[in-house]
């Protein structure tokens, strides 16, 4: 990467928001760009892709520091090794493989500090809301809230794995498979499959409590 390229953006606080404005299609283009300096190419990036990158942070459910840790060394290692990306149209991808790894990183070390070996002590939810509880609050506040509140509900009663997926396809746009495969170690062929099971529980445990 070229000295003059501004990574600094890779240290935004910037909170979750939906709508990344980077087309999957020009994600290559702009990554070449911002190899050569382009800041604007850069700051689309950040904005287009950072969905992603929370995505996968959500998943892992990381505290609001460690969160917001992962995701700032994440932009940071992408500007480190922006221009040594092989296949940059898949930038996305890379992104969601480094979260991931971040994430396990940092789950290790918490567990190597938590007395504990229960895996629901250790998934418990933090307890701020999260990003994406908060989203869901304010687009469904009036008529649907005790849906909403219901869904959370059911949601958390899912097993791990189903969380953790639906909380990356979630992400706004939407996450290619392969970028989902990176994040979560999935085979990209298991996705589909595995989603429609995820829903078709949730929706089962909806229908059960009258709630849908």
């Amino acid at each position: 990467m070229r000295s003059e390229a501004n990574p600094a953006t890779a240290y935004d606080d910037r909170p979750y928001t939906r709508g990344g404005t980077v087309d999957r299609t020009d994600v290559g283009a702009l990554v070449q760009s911002a190899v050569d300096g382009d800041a604007a190419a850069w700051k689309a990036l950040v904005d287009g892709l950072s969905p992603l990158v929370w995505s996968v942070v959500r998943a892992h459910r990381l505290s609001d520091a460690d969160g917001h840790e992962v995701y700032q060394t994440v932009w940071f290692r992408f500007a480190q090794h922006l221009g040594r990306i092989r296949e940059p149209h898949k930038a996305g991808s890379w992104l969601a493989s480094t979260a991931r790894n971040e994430c396990l990183k940092v789950i290790k070390a918490l567990r190597r500090l938590t007395p504990t070996d229960d895996p629901q002590l250790l998934d418990r939810a933090s307890e701020d809301r999260t990003p994406e509880q908060s989203v869901l609050d304010s687009e469904e506040a009036a008529a649907q809230s005790e849906r909403v509140r219901f869904l959370w509900q059911e949601f958390e009663a899912l097993g791990e794995r189903c969380r953790q997926l639906l909380r990356v396809l979630i992400a706004s746009p939407p996450p290619s498979y392969q970028e989902v495969s990176a994040a979560l170690g999935i085979a990209v062929g298991s996705i589909g499959p595995m989603r429609q099971r995820c829903l078709r529980r949730l929706r089962a445990r909806l229908d059960a409590r009258g709630a849908r």
